[in-house]
């Protein structure tokens, strides 16, 4: 047994299955946490809430469940080692909030089910928790998980260092999967698939590129370059998009799938809302953007051209996520008749 045991090997496929063949990820969570009054304008970014607010993270994923949400994902893709010690906490302190952020997916997720299982003709499934591992970029807070710009002295060994405890304590504290997030080059995408053999992950995961210009990854290689080294890599449950704008995602699903057709891996996407994020200014800049009824029309069209896993990141909220679900369980249920 691998780490992390078979506990979770079948869960995806699984979750598909009853989902109907596409499942319903989470929007915006830090989006949300802002609704509700965080200040989280900080390097931690919404891990901040895993020292100051811990509840209003269960509440978070409490408005995404009954959303209608299948994939909750954890409050931990800013959360790393070395940004909890730079804000004075010690190394077991900032692991035990890595832990935290499942424990707190995975409480509310058992509390949810436990209250909507024995309703009749409930339109809920049981969630999968997938803990968040952002890119070295999201770490850096710089905005270079939307360049790709690392620089000379970051190499593979040291990308797989940084992420290597982090994915051990998400995995230990009892993630469904992992979601490998922004990942805006190449080299962190290697880096990330050989650490799951190094660690003989036996949960599922994804991986996840960002793009800003709707053909290639943010370093400027090109998806084929990228998603090759994923392609054999059977620890890489699902690979696709996250947090680019969503005008872009309807071709880049017909890119991927051209790449990964003889391995059948399932395609992840989740945009955010097509509003711009300034890494360096720290602020949303005005543009064009999707609203709930573009996503609600647009979630089916990706379903159609090969999504099975589709969401919201950045500036989408539980109200884009009921729009997404209840457009795919609508088509569902046509399918069915």
């Amino acid at each position: 047994m691998g780490f992390g045991e078979r506990r979770g090997a079948g869960m995806l496929a699984d979750l598909l299955e009853k989902a109907g063949g596409c499942a319903v990820i989470d929007g915006g969570f830090a989006t949300q946490l802002e609704k509700h009054g965080a200040s989280i304008n900080d390097p931690l970014w919404s891990a901040l809430c895993l020292i100051k607010d811990p509840a209003l993270i269960k509440l978070v994923h409490w408005e995404y469940l009954e959303a209608g949400a299948d994939v909750l994902v954890t409050s931990s893709y800013q959360a790393t080692i070395p940004g909890f010690l730079s804000r004075g906490l010690s190394i077991e302190e900032g692991e035990t909030l890595l832990e935290k952020s499942v424990k707190l997916a995975v409480e509310t997720r058992d509390k949810f089910w436990d209250n909507v299982k024995e309703i009749p003709e409930n339109s809920y499934n049981r969630a999968l928790v997938a803990a968040s591992i952002g890119s070295y970029g999201a770490y850096l807070a710089d905005g270079s998980e939307y360049s790709g710009s690392y620089g000379a002295d970051i190499d593979l060994a040291k990308l797989k260092d940084f992420h290597r405890r982090r994915l051990q304590l998400l995995v230990k504290a009892g993630a469904d999967l992992l979601a490998f997030e922004t990942i805006p080059n190449k080299l962190e995408a290697q880096a990330c698939a050989e650490l799951l053999e190094e660690e003989n992950v036996e949960i599922p995961s994804w991986i996840c590129f960002s793009s800003v210009d709707g053909d290639n990854a943010p370093s400027g290689e090109s998806f084929e370059e990228c998603l090759d080294i994923l392609n054999q890599r059977d620890r890489v449950s699902a690979v696709g998009i996250n947090c680019a704008p969503p005008h872009f995602i309807e071709s880049l699903i017909c890119k991927i799938r051209k790449i990964v057709q003889l391995t059948s891996k399932p395609i992840v996407v989740y945009p955010n809302s097509g509003e711009v994020w300034d890494g360096r200014a720290k602020k949303w800049l005005p543009s064009k953007c999707f609203g709930d009824d573009k996503f609600e029309l647009f979630a089916t069209r990706w379903r159609d051209v090969g999504a099975q896993l589709i969401g919201g990141c950045c500036r989408t909220t539980p109200s884009t996520i009921r729009a997404i679900s209840q457009a795919l369980r609508k088509v569902e249920k046509i399918d069915d008749l």
